[in-house]
């Protein structure tokens, strides 16, 4: 059975997210329901995988980051309103026995993503 883990990285202090709230959320056409809550440790993971066993199914899911937060804690000054606040990263999981990775690199200015092992 495959895993789903997440890593944020802060391109801006060149340092891992270290304590960025993320919700896990599974999509389906008629609902969007909230699967967990994490925070990221000093290496900017989730302690434990995201979902794993029974629960990692072929489905849509959304993470959500608390990256404005995160930024504001750390002391970056950041316009009202923040530009990049909440982050949310849409994406699908075709195959439950495989490892999908879905990594945040973020600053207060830009995000991105990419599917990882």
């Amino acid at each position: 059975m495959g895993k789903l883990s997440t890593h944020v990285l802060d391109t801006t202090r060149g340092k891992p997210g270290a304590g960025v709230r993320l919700e896990l959320y599974a999509i389906s056409p008629s609902e969007r329901r909230l699967l967990k809550v994490d925070v990221t440790n000093d290496d900017g993971r989730c302690a434990t995988p995201l979902l794993e066993g029974d629960t990692m199914r072929a489905g849509q899911y959304e993470l959500v980051f608390a990256a404005g937060d995160y930024f504001a804690a750390c002391g970056v000054e950041l316009p009202s309103p923040r530009f990049v606040d909440k982050v949310t990263l849409a994406f699908g999981i075709a195959d439950a026995s495989e490892n999908y990775h879905v990594p945040l690199v973020v600053t207060p200015w830009s995000y991105s993503t990419y599917r990882g092992s």
